[in-house]
């Protein structure tokens, strides 16, 4: 496969992922920042390949083959970001667009022994699970802090938006992956919250609570 084919079928997994649904073709082109006549072109090629199930005017769904081979490079790409961070010290911000890079490399030696030298992590730096070996995923309940109402309490486990801001906004306001996440007050207004974090309160719009995932407490 292509580095530009797999960046397809892991672009088509995220986007099933996240809707459940069959995936359009401007969804994708949306995605890749491409023209919807080149996204076309590309679903053909991996429907000759039996890495999807290509229907015209109508979406796209992954093969059992095809899903499989996404969820691999997706496991490349979370455990190279947890390499990174672990072992090399990169900030969380500062993973994604190496290890974009990374993902690409093809031996399954060298990925199985990077993940029994990390000690088989089950999540990367932004709390997102790493399919195993095999692609089984443990999947983790959590709920938008979005969600929660006053005097609730949530630990973070992990971030719905991973850009390289929105990170950093997190560390500025010390929200990491395990911080305590008290919500004191939820303006009816305009739902941003009111939050206790770190001995610290903080103020945080509605668009920053509906990015960060919590379990309850």
């Amino acid at each position: 496969m292509t580095f530009s084919e797999e960046n397809y079928l892991k672009t088509i997994y995220h986007i099933t992922a996240s809707s459940g649904a069959e995936v359009s073709t401007n969804a994708i082109a949306e995605k890749m920042e491409t023209k919807a006549s080149s996204v076309t072109d590309m679903l053909k090629k991996l429907a000759e390949k039996e890495l999807i199930v290509y229907k015209k005017y109508q979406g796209v769904l992954l093969t059992e083959k095809g899903s499989h081979l996404a969820k691999m490079i997706v496991r490349k790409h979370r455990l190279w970001e947890v390499f990174l961070v672990d072992k090399l010290h990169f900030s969380w911000d500062e993973v994604h667009d190496i290890a974009e890079q990374l993902e690409h490399i093809k031996s399954e030696k060298l990925i199985n022994k990077l993940d029994d030298f990390l000690g088989n992590p089950t999540e990367d730096p932004h709390g997102d699970p790493i399919p195993d070996i095999n692609g089984k995923i443990n999947k983790v309940e959590k709920l938008l802090l979005a969600e929660l109402n006053e005097n609730q309490i949530g630990i973070c486990v992990g971030v719905k938006d991973s850009s390289s801001q929105f990170l950093k906004y997190l560390d500025k306001n010390q929200i990491n992956l395990g911080s305590k996440i008290e919500v004191l007050t939820k303006e009816e207004f305009d739902l941003s919250l009111k939050i206790k974090v770190g001995g610290k309160t903080v103020t945080i719009s509605n668009m920053i609570a509906a990015n960060l995932y919590v379990k309850i407490i």
